[in-house]
């Protein structure tokens, strides 16, 4: 029975804090060709072990990465405990294919939690249910294996021995590195989704160990449909909110209520998730600010990817583009904490969130002679102030503008360049 009090109160944090990290790193950062290389260049296992025995990231610390996360103004980080190739970047009992068997030979997990919970930042795990590693996961004819063209693995496997194996290694992430607020499940397709993974039982052992863990919908669907969690009867395995992959939703998620359903976009800063030393087709920062913006506006979080290098290092790109958010963040990020969609329209020159009783009017395109804030009815404006540095700001009264009686028009610069010229944020607190 979906308990919908319980629910909304372990949602609060997440709707509230909109913006957060993901991180991929693993053993695909040595080759540089995506997280997906095996799969892609169909790789056999023993090219890709010899990476496993070099794995040592002597330029990694993790409190580096979580102060750069701070300064971007993001709440919340995911790290790929195990992705789909089965690697684990933690210290489990279950493999040996661990990074603490590497010549690293430490648990990045246990130091990830530790330099992110410091920072105050809450903490979320990332883990494959695929897994090309482990000799009972099927692989022929699976259309995302790499050995799914090899005759050689047309061969029965005993899938509930990998079942138990991704069930043990799961309570391992809920029992033994303390509070976990996320756990981001990777993914379902076709049969293998929803009770293929025994999803029931799985979220119910993740729930009794953190009660108020939050899950993403991917034992149920993968980022291409929304799962249960948009109808008025979510499954127990529906997850808490949808996760659209590289795509922001035209007009957000509702269900079949007609209620707004949480969401989160994840997407890359380039075209991949891992590290790929070829791919600089980066976004830059005033994009990125303002699908963030676009996210909260439709009630919606931006988790943003990095792809650190075989190093242990973030990208400079990366670093760039999360600094230059971080810039604007310090001025407006009240408009994105606790910000969701306005009872206001789009306006034409931007976009606008809002928090009870306060209205953030994004102003993305600059005009002539004073800027009109489209749809706020004069009569409901006690003040306005720009938010950056709280300055007031007086409705004009003008003859150019006179002519438009409803509309409120605004100066807010002696330029002719916007205060920021990505995103203007100006405070509207109504009456």
């Amino acid at each position: 029975m979906f308990d919908k009090e319980a629910y909304q109160k372990r949602m609060q944090w997440f709707c509230h804090d909109r913006f957060g990290m993901f991180i991929h790193w693993g053993l695909y950062a040595i080759p540089a060709r995506g997280e997906w290389v095996r799969s892609i260049e169909e790789m056999p296992e023993e090219d890709y072990l010899p990476f496993f025995d070099e794995f040592n990231p002597d330029h990694f610390e993790p409190q580096t990465w979580a102060k750069l996360a701070k300064k971007a103004g993001m709440k919340y980080a995911i790290l790929t405990a195990k992705h789909h190739d089965g690697f684990c970047l933690y210290d489990s009992a279950y493999t040996d294919f661990k990074v603490t068997n590497t010549p690293y030979g430490k648990d990045v997990v246990k130091e990830f939690l530790e330099a992110f919970r410091k920072e105050g930042i809450h903490v979320g795990l990332y883990y494959s249910l695929l897994d090309w590693h482990h000799p009972d996961f099927e692989q022929y004819q699976d259309k995302h294996a790499p050995m799914r063209s090899n005759k050689a693995f047309d061969k029965p496997v005993k899938f509930e021995r990998y079942l138990d194996y991704m069930y043990k290694q799961v309570e391992e992430l809920c029992t033994n590195y303390g509070k976990i607020d996320l756990m981001w499940f990777d993914f379902s397709y076709g049969e293998k989704s929803g009770e293929y993974w025994n999803a029931t039982e799985l979220v119910k052992m993740v729930r009794r160990h953190q009660p108020d863990i939050i899950l993403d919908n991917r034992l149920e669907v993968s980022g291409e449909g929304f799962g249960s969690i948009a109808t008025a009867n979510p499954l127990p395995y529906s997850g808490d909110y949808v996760s659209p992959e590289q795509v922001i939703p035209p007009h957000g998620i509702f269900n079949e209520l007609g209620e707004s359903v949480p969401w989160e976009a994840c997407v890359t800063m380039n075209d991949n998730w891992g590290y790929t030393q070829k791919d600089h087709n980066f976004k830059d920062a005033s994009t990125l600010i303002k699908k963030l913006v676009e996210c909260v506006s439709k009630n919606g979080n931006l988790l943003l990817n990095v792809g650190p290098n075989a190093r242990g290092e973030i990208p400079q790109a990366s670093v760039a583009i999360l600094e230059a958010i971080g810039d604007w963040m310090h001025d407006y990020s009240k408009s994105i904490y606790g910000g969701k969609t306005s009872e206001f329209a789009k306006p034409e020159n931007g976009r606008i969130t809002q928090n009870g009783k306060f209205v953030y009017y994004h102003i993305m395109e600059n005009a002539i002679g004073g800027i009109p804030l489209y749809g706020i009815p004069k009569d409901r404006v006690k003040k306005i102030r720009l938010l950056s540095d709280g300055t007031e700001i007086k409705p004009m009264d003008f003859w150019t503008i006179n002519n438009y009686p409803d509309v409120i028009f605004i100066k807010i610069s002696d330029r002719a360049a916007l205060p920021n010229e990505i995103d203007t944020v100006v405070e509207i607190e109504l009456k």
